[in-house]
């Protein structure tokens, strides 16, 4: 990233150096603070590097400042609050995304990005996955529904997965008609050429 110093003397220059524990790892190059091309970071062998950068006034007041520069690693898991959804109903949510990621405060953005049943799925802007507010799932038509989820990190390093969604089985017959009754749940009107 950028290196800056705030100075009270205005336009005043800087020159900065870099110490500690890895601080043989690192250079400065056109004012910012970057890896050598000769270290390439892998998080399971090292997962930060401390550093310090002093930057030196052109009166020689100097200030240090220590960094711990932590090495992004690739999400390694999508889960699911929950896996199955209610036949015959528009637009239900399914469960909140979570993600499993060796970095503890990652952020994550989520796309859908295959499966079958794809088009009937949308993720919402608080990480829920739900059907899109004109699609029902139907359980005699296909009682499992595929998605391909895809997570990304704020370094840009992503992970796919394959969810099944079950599709529970409920008494009604689409969303168009609320409630079928069974004929012998429907009270007799007393009228036997109706009742018969």
């Amino acid at each position: 990233g950028d290196i800056t110093t705030i100075d009270e003397d205005v336009g005043d220059s800087h020159t900065y150096t870099l110490s500690g524990d890895d601080a043989d790892a690192f250079e400065i190059v056109n004012g910012q603070l970057k890896l050598k091309d000769s270290v390439s970071p892998v998080f399971v062998t090292k997962s930060s590097y401390s550093i310090t950068v002093t930057s030196t006034d052109s009166a020689g007041a100097a200030i240090s400042v220590d960094y711990n520069v932590e090495v992004n690693a690739t999400p390694t898991d999508i889960s699911l609050s929950s896996y199955s959804v209610n036949e015959s109903y528009f637009g239900l949510e399914v469960g909140t995304i979570s993600t499993t990621d060796p970095n503890s405060d990652d952020e994550f953005t989520y796309s859908i990005t295959g499966g079958a049943d794809q088009d009937y799925f949308e993720i919402d802007s608080s990480g829920v996955l739900k059907l899109k507010d004109n699609k029902y799932a139907d359980f005699e038509a296909d009682d499992t529904l595929t998605v391909n989820i895809t997570v990304t990190d704020q370094g840009g390093l992503s992970f796919e997965k394959t969810l099944n969604i079950s599709v529970n089985d409920l008494a009604y017959a689409t969303p168009y008609i609320a409630d079928i009754r069974p004929a012998w749940d429907v009270p007799l009107s007393g009228d036997p050429d109706i009742d018969n």
